[in-house]
C-alpha cells in the first residue's frame, strides 16, 4: 500500500463521521436511523450511514473473483457486475463502472479535497469513491468499501 492510500484511510476511518444525506426522503428505500442501525452492524453503520470508510484489504470481497454482481447490502439492488472489477491495488473493490441505473454521486469536501462520493441511487447507502485514474474504456475507478456489499454468483 503506497503511503498516500494509507494516510487516507487511516485519516478518514477517525473523521467519516457525518450523517450520509441531508434529506434521506428522497430514495426509494427509506429506514429510521433505529432501523438501519438494527439491520447493520456497527460497522456497516459506520461506513453505509455515517460515510466512513473501512480499513483498506480488508474485506473479503476485494480478492473475490468470481462471475457475478455485487449488490448494495443495505437494499440488494444490483450496483456492479463481476466483469468490470479490476486490480487496483488500492485494497478496496474497484469497478470501473456501475450497472446502470444503479448509483448516484455527489461532492465529498471531507479531507480538505474535493472528491466525488457514490451511493446507492435506492437506499442512499454510502459505497465509496469515483476517481479518474482507472482503467479504459471509462476512465474512472469506483473504489467501493466492501462493506457495503453483497456479492452474489452467477
Amino acid at each position: 500500500m503506497n503511503r498516500r492510500m494509507a494516510i487516507l484511510s487511516t485519516t478518514c476511518f477517525g473523521l467519516c463521521s457525518k450523517p450520509l444525506l441531508a434529506s434521506e426522503d428522497s430514495f426509494e428505500i427509506t429506514r429510521t436511523d433505529e432501523q438501519w442501525r438494527a439491520m447493520l452492524t456497527p460497522a456497516e453503520y459506520r461506513v453505509m450511514r455515517q460515510e466512513g470508510t473501512e480499513r483498506a484489504f480488508t474485506s473479503p470481497l476485494n480478492e473475490e473473483k468470481r462471475a457475478g454482481t455485487y449488490l448494495c447490502k443495505g437494499c440488494d439492488l444490483p450496483l456492479y457486475a463481476s466483469q468490470v472489477k479490476f486490480e487496483s491495488g488500492t485494497g478496496w473493490p474497484s469497478f470501473y463502472e456501475s450497472l446502470p441505473n444503479a448509483v448516484e454521486t455527489k461532492a465529498d469536501r471531507k479531507l480538505f479535497l474535493v472528491r466525488t462520493e457514490v451511493h446507492c441511487r435506492r437506499c442512499g447507502s454510502h459505497l465509496g469513491h469515483v476517481f479518474d485514474d482507472g482503467p479504459p474504456p471509462t476512465g474512472k475507478r469506483h473504489c467501493i468499501n466492501g462493506i457495503s456489499l453483497l456479492f452474489a454468483a452467477a
